[in-house]
């Protein structure tokens, strides 16, 4: 006797958008270790097993709420590689603490989920490679500044820097921010600078 299928929520359900939500809401204000499918039913005023109904494994929703993240952090790229100087917005986005805390928690649950864990690595290395068109257009492929950091590199370096520093705020530490934060954007702008000027100085060497 065959078995049948589970059945699984409609992706278009008004029900289903309220149980990512909550999940969303409760991951950002008590942290991953809270994550359950009962304290998510409750946020959502929904009973537990209606959760299961639209995600069978607590994977299925996390692996949601993390596409939902992914699909507003490309928004937020192809804002900043449209506004008038992309290089400062990509920066704004590398410290946007709200976006940036939720990817520390989503990375601390993808240690134990390998499902997630290549979820995230697909995305990330996708985002990574727009990152970098967007370094590229707009500050070239040479070397930049005097240690010559290509546009991947520097991809990396801003992002290290954004995660550094909400995981120091998160425990309180605040010494040095402001100035990290005034060197790497004056370091951009002068990168920018540069890299509006040189046409004319290679036009006058040639």
């Amino acid at each position: 006797m065959a078995v049948a299928a589970r059945r699984i929520g409609a992706e278009t359900s008004a029900t289903r958008a309220l149980i990512v939500k909550a999940a969303e809401d409760l991951i950002r204000d008590e942290g991953s270790a809270s994550v359950s499918t009962r304290r998510i039913a409750a946020r959502a005023g929904l009973k537990p097993s209606l959760v299961h109904y639209y995600f069978p494994t607590t994977d299925d929703l996390l692996i949601e709420v993390s596409r939902k993240g992914a699909a507003e952090s490309d928004r937020m790229i192809e804002e900043a590689l449209a506004s008038d100087d992309p290089v400062a917005a990509l920066w704004r986005f590398f410290v946007d603490t709200s976006r940036t805390a939720m990817a520390l928690e989503f990375m601390a649950m993808a240690n134990h989920r390998e499902a997630l864990r290549a979820t995230m690595a697909e995305h990330s290395e996708a985002m990574r490679r727009r990152q970098v068109e967007i370094l590229s257009h707009v500050l070239g492929d040479r070397l930049l500044g005097p240690d010559g950091c290509p546009p991947a590199g520097l991809s990396v370096v801003l992002a290290g820097i954004g995660r550094a520093i909400v995981m120091e705020e998160n425990l309180g530490v605040q010494s040095g921010h402001q100035e990290a934060l005034d060197f790497v954007r004056d370091w951009l702008g002068r990168l920018t600078d540069r890299a509006r000027t040189r046409p004319q100085e290679d036009n006058q060497q040639a």
